[in-house]
């Protein structure tokens, strides 16, 4: 028992000593923690003393681009973050204009003072190389161009087709281009309706699915005039121009991405500085949906708009309901172009709930007036010139005349080249104006009076024949005689059928006593049927198969070749002159003799003209060369084979300067003798009795005919250079190829 008690005593004390000593450690404990605590509330008052004190040098160092830090007492000096290392421009370009904007956007970031670097997209590997741009800190640009089918160009073909193929790759994934940031300006025609600027939209589409990110909202520039946001594919692209270099320049001082104009007005608009509203959950789910506030081009197409509102409100669309889709879609789309007054016009409303018309635009861009302008023209008004042939200068001196001296008898030296429209349909691998006049295929400018045009025309063209008055060589009997002009070929460029008031101008030509040569590229059946009697027709017949014209003449209409034939037929319905016109682009149109006499079966021409192309020099416009110039006698060997397929027509005349021949129906040849020259007196009166007596007195082709001199014939010795001149050979001399 006193063992018990004994040690149940020693069990108590034990249990006491336990129970103080824990009492001592939570004690040891908390002192250590409030010791702690007072170090920590000292240490955050000096700090932020020092910081007090060293914040007038740091903001000092950052506004010289430079951030401290304080370590041991000492400053270290770090450069700031460079937001954008540079810019890389990618071009695929067909006819050269994709290269010429990147041209012009390089040396714009240039005076930026930022590193740029123009790449063609043919000689780029995107397998290799692209993704090196996610770290690169570059900027890059992409331009590129939509050919007449919708696909890319040839040099950004691979490009392009890797993207898409990248694109829909899993290997790939959605951040494969992860901190890549991009800007899209495609080139297009909206003529095809169907493929306009796909190339730019694809290529915008593609990267977005990659992860990369785009810097501002995708823009699209039209070759189409009529319908292009600024008049030309190059007012949309400066335009464009002037908000990417104001886009880079706010990046290069931090600003991460544009605003959408979604967020509380005032909080996002500083550069650097973005709200929670303008985050990219509230930019949307996705970069690709993002627009900026004060669109300058439309960036996507109303289908993808509609059928993004719809994703955002309803993923799942029952197929039944499709067809009310598209349809809404659609009438959206109409409501809008009258709403924005499309191609050209626009529509106000007053407050009266009056609608008024604007004021159409003009078709000669001040751009497209200043190159023109260098390139020699005499410009009218908005949208006609007038230019002085070669051959009219050749005349003065005495050096011989043009083919249209040799087989139809104009005096060359009193020949005006003008048109009434500088815009034309196509856009021809040959055109020796290398594509700087407009295209477009409907009249939608401002439209200039005829008197107007044909008074400025002449002015215009006696001023520059003065300009020779005492020039060693010149003729002073010929002088005189060019100062009235006799012949108007309107054939300088464009598509003169295309002015509104052709027919008109075309009466005020001959109210002057001036002959009429219009040439036509086929592309407006209903304006041949409706055009009143000219002294001589053309029709350009540049190749005889639908694929062989739409690689070379690169037609706008969409339905081209029917136009194509259906203008044949009209043509053949004409009564007075008509002429194809035949331009062989050796292995390009010479292979195809049979189709090209089914074509003159077709329209029953009077004359066929069959001339060796001229080759222009190089452009970027084309890519013909010297090899694709037939020589003379491959033109003659053409020429014969073509004859032996129709039997109702021959070989009339030559010129063997011009590298051209003369086909002429057997009823121009008269007891033998050829009469193809033109009996100018008498086609005057013809059409002024035709006029007077409001259309009912007709008249026929072979009513105003003259007889073919010797010289002019095919075989003679002279090859149709009248032996009045002199003929001069230019040597190491660039050669003028102007002229009709």
């Amino acid at each position: 028992l006193d063992v018990s008690v004994d040690m149940w005593d020693l069990f108590c004390t034990c249990l006491v000593s336990l129970w103080l000593h824990r009492i001592y450690i939570y004690s040891a404990v908390a002192f250590g923690i409030s010791i702690w605590i007072i170090i920590q509330v000292i240490s955050t008052k000096t700090r932020k003393k020092v910081t007090e004190q060293t914040t007038p040098v740091r903001e000092s160092l950052e506004v010289s681009g430079i951030e401290d830090k304080l370590a041991n007492g000492y400053t270290v000096v770090q450069p700031k973050e460079d937001f954008v290392a540079g810019v890389k421009i990618f071009y695929g370009s067909q006819t050269g204009t994709a290269k010429r904007f990147a041209k012009a956007l390089a040396e714009a970031v240039i005076s930026l003072h930022l590193p740029v670097e123009a790449l063609n997209m043919g000689d780029y590997d995107p397998d290799d190389c692209l993704s090196e741009e996610t770290t690169s800190r570059n900027i890059c640009v992409f331009l590129v161009a939509t050919y007449t089918d919708g696909q890319p160009t040839e040099s950004a073909a691979w490009f392009c087709k890797w993207l898409e193929e990248a694109a829909s790759d899993f290997r790939f994934g959605k951040t494969y281009l992860k901190g890549l940031r991009y800007a899209v300006f495609g080139l297009g025609n909206s003529v095809y309706v169907d493929h306009y600027n796909t190339v730019g939209r694809n290529t915008d589409r593609w990267l977005w699915m990659l992860g990369a990110s785009r810097i501002m909202t995708r823009a699209e520039g039209d070759c189409n005039v009529a319908q292009s946001k600024h008049g030309s594919i190059e007012a949309d692209f400066e335009a464009w121009k002037t908000k990417f270099l104001g886009r880079l320049q706010a990046l290069c001082s931090g600003e991460k991405k544009p605003c959408s104009g979604k967020c509380k007005k005032g909080k996002c608009r500083s550069p650097g500085k973005q709200s929670k509203e303008c985050s990219d959950h509230e930019h949307g789910a996705s970069e690709y949906e993002n627009t900026e506030a004060e669109e300058l081009f439309e960036t996507s197409s109303e289908e993808e708009a509609d059928a993004e509102e719809a994703e955002s409100t309803n993923s799942v669309v029952d197929v039944e309901d499709l067809g009310d889709i598209m349809s809404h879609m659609k009438k959206a789309k109409r409501d809008g172009e009258l709403e924005d007054g499309d191609v050209g016009m626009n529509l106000t409303g007053d407050s009266t709930g009056k609608k008024e018309v604007a004021e159409k635009r003009e078709m000669i861009t001040p751009a497209l007036r200043e190159a023109l302008t260098k390139q020699g023209y005499k410009l009218i008004g908005s949208h006609s010139g007038v230019k002085l042939c070669r051959w009219t200068k050749s005349m003065l001196r005495g050096r011989g005349g043009c083919y249209k001296h040799t087989f139809y008898g104009i005096e060359s030296h009193r020949c005006m080249e003008a048109t009434p429209s500088l815009a034309c349909a196509n856009k021809c691998v040959f055109c020796w104006r290398h594509h700087t006049n407009p295209v477009g295929t409907e009249w939608r400018w401002k439209m200039d009076q005829p008197e107007r045009i044909l008074q400025e025309a002449i002015e215009n063209h006696q001023n520059m024949i003065k300009q020779f008055k005492g020039v060693s060589g010149v003729k002073a009997d010929r002088f005189e005689e060019a100062m009235t002009v006799k012949h108007c070929a309107l054939s300088l460029v464009g598509e003169p059928i295309m002015y509104p008031e052709i027919n008109l101008f075309v009466k005020l030509l001959h109210q002057h006593s001036i002959s009429s040569f219009l040439v036509t590229n086929a592309q407006f059946p209903e304006e041949i049927r409706n055009l009143v009697p000219v002294t001589q027709l053309y029709v350009s017949v540049d190749a005889s198969t639908k694929d062989s014209l739409k690689r070379i003449d690169r037609p706008l209409f969409k339905d081209f070749w029917q136009r194509f034939l259906d203008s044949l037929k009209a043509l053949s319905e004409k009564q007075q002159r008509t002429v194809y016109r035949l331009t062989l682009v050796k292995a390009w149109n010479v292979d195809e003799l049979k189709a090209y006499a089914d074509l003159i079966a077709l329209g029953k021409p009077d004359f066929i003209e069959v001339k060796g192309v001229t080759y222009c020099g190089e452009s970027s416009a084309s890519n013909l060369t010297m090899a694709n110039v037939p020589w003379h006698e491959e033109v003659v060997h053409f020429v014969q084979e073509l004859v032996d397929l129709i039997p109702d027509y021959e070989i009339a005349c030559e010129h063997e300067h011009s590298n051209c021949l003369l086909i002429a129906h057997k009823k121009f040849k008269i007891n033998g003798q050829w009469n193809t020259w033109i009996d100018y007196e008498r086609f005057q009166e013809l059409v002024q009795e035709h006029e007077m007596s409001g259309g009912a007195k007709t008249f026929s082709a072979t009513d105003y005919t003259a007889r073919t001199p010797r010289w002019a014939l095919f075989g003679s010795r002279e090859k149709g250079f009248d032996p009045l001149d002199i003929r001069h050979q230019r040597r190491n001399k660039a050669r003028d190829i102007s002229g009709c």
